[in-house]
């Protein structure tokens, strides 16, 4: 089963970075493959928690897909966990953790393992995956320095 782990230090806070991952209904805007998201629910489930239900569409060239997946918003830990509930996928898992690292800088750890129920469009899809993965830290980075500024170095 294809897995992606990256920790990356970037020079923006802990909790901005959380928002910024957070703020799922901006993705089309800059996450490599996403072209569409649809918020289904958006509860609270206490203690500074957010259970997010969500219809993500990717796209590249003539293949278009669209998943659902649960996404979890645990802000006192400065986690997110993404788990899959229906589309093309057999199985499908993100997590991220933020964690503080000096005034303004944090450390990014993100996780996904993920397997295509049609092993025709695995074959298809993987390559191009393993690419937008990586590709994936640098656009949260990015964006963060739109969203917040690119911070001085200190």
């Amino acid at each position: 089963m294809p897995s992606f782990r990256t920790t990356r230090r970037v020079n923006h806070t802990a909790e901005h970075m959380f928002d910024l991952v957070a703020d799922v209904e901006r993705y089309p805007e800059f996450v490599p493959l996403c072209q569409a998201l649809k918020i289904r629910s958006n509860k609270n489930a206490g203690e500074g928690t957010r259970v997010i239900v969500a219809d993500m569409t990717v796209a590249f060239g003539p293949v278009k897909e669209t998943f659902t997946s649960q996404v979890t918003l645990d802000k006192p830990n400065l986690a997110i966990l993404v788990e899959y509930i229906n589309g093309p996928f057999r199985q499908l898992e993100n997590r991220w953790r933020f964690r503080p690292d000096g005034e303004n800088y944090c450390n990014v750890d993100f996780f996904i393992s993920y397997e295509f129920r049609s092993k025709r469009l695995g074959l298809l899809m993987g390559g191009v995956f393993d690419m937008a993965f990586r590709k994936l830290e640098r656009a949260f980075e990015q964006r963060a320095d739109i969203v917040y500024g690119v911070p001085s170095q200190a």
